[in-house]
């Protein structure tokens, strides 16, 4: 695999995946005649992960810290929300958009097949914070000091929330583009 193709070393989508937006920039998408209300609404939801992500690693840092004491219902507010949204929305993307996307544009079909590898990977992160998060709760319930296990919890964030950010943004120069384009309706 080389590095544009694995999502923890990628500094960006190649030139060949890269074929419309070009034509069509991030700064000119919410203009363009074709951005309907579904467009909107699926980068919104990209914005709330990167939204969740920050507000978790606070969460936990807090823990840390001891500035705050350790309140499980926000944990798992933000983490459920964040892990379980995420999840749902890979599934919907891999069985429903990313298919119908690449038919539309052949050329970019290498690009869904990478952004379902992302995906892959991002599900084994995605379990693996569950796992630390689960552990902060578990510490907390058992009125332990949970800030080891928030500790944790904040390292595995970090990383996460890099190549998170890498995929959606590669997702969205691949996706909005062809939507664009082809004046397709999520």
């Amino acid at each position: 695999m080389s590095d544009f193709e694995d999502l923890e070393h990628r500094a960006a989508l190649p030139d060949a995946l890269r074929v419309l937006v070009a034509d069509y920039p991030r700064e000119s998408w919410q203009g363009h005649p074709n951005f309907d209300g579904l467009t909107r609404f699926w980068l919104e939801r990209h914005l709330a992960f990167r939204q969740m992500l920050p507000m978790l690693q606070s969460r936990a840092r807090a823990i840390v810290e001891r500035d705050a004491e350790p309140d499980p219902r926000a944990l798992i507010q933000i983490a459920g929300g964040l892990l379980n949204d995420l999840h749902g929305h890979h599934q919907i993307e891999d069985h429903h958009y990313f298919p119908m996307l690449a038919r539309a544009e052949p050329r970019l079909e290498r690009g869904f097949d990478l952004l379902d590898a992302d995906h892959h990977l991002l599900d084994a992160h995605i379990r693996g914070l569950a796992d630390s998060t689960n552990a902060v709760l578990q510490a907390i319930s058992r009125n332990e000091p949970p800030r080891e296990t928030a500790a944790r919890l904040d390292e595995a964030l970090t990383p996460f929330e890099t190549f998170l950010d890498r995929h959606l943004e590669d997702e969205e120069e691949i996706v909005v583009p062809v939507i664009l384009h082809h004046a397709l309706s999520l």
